[in-house]
């Protein structure tokens, strides 16, 4: 197996302008129709992991789902949202095709997010 396959992601808040600190983010392998939980983290204050999602052994090519808490991060900061909330779960699926750098970051305000494939 190639060495350099890792996984990470980052949130920013872009109604505040600021990294989202303490944000909860669960990590699914897609296999089939069976979605498989891997881990669960929080941001730092930096809007990052720690460490990555996925890297060394843990990291297989595949399909994947990152589910982001947003709607209980902007309750936490004190965002009235209407009930239902717009935006409360995020889930976002890729796919992850060769073992290199993956980094899927989140940009999200009380009503929009949007995702790329950063570096």
């Amino acid at each position: 197996m190639a060495e350099g396959g890792r996984l990470t992601t980052h949130v920013l808040d872009t109604a505040t302008g600021k990294p989202a600190a303490g944000l909860s983010i669960s990590l699914f392998r897609i296999e089939g129709e069976a979605r498989l939980l891997l881990k669960r983290v929080s941001t730092n204050a930096d809007g990052r992991c720690d460490a990555p999602l996925l890297s060394g052994d843990e990291f297989v090519t595949g399909e994947y789902e990152l589910v982001f808490a947003a709607g209980d991060y902007l309750r936490r900061l004190g965002t009235e949202l209407p009930q239902p909330a717009f935006l409360d779960i995020v889930p976002i699926r890729f796919g992850m095709a060769e073992r290199t750098h993956y980094h899927v970051p989140l940009l999200i305000s009380p009503y929009g997010y949007s995702t790329y494939r950063g570096s």
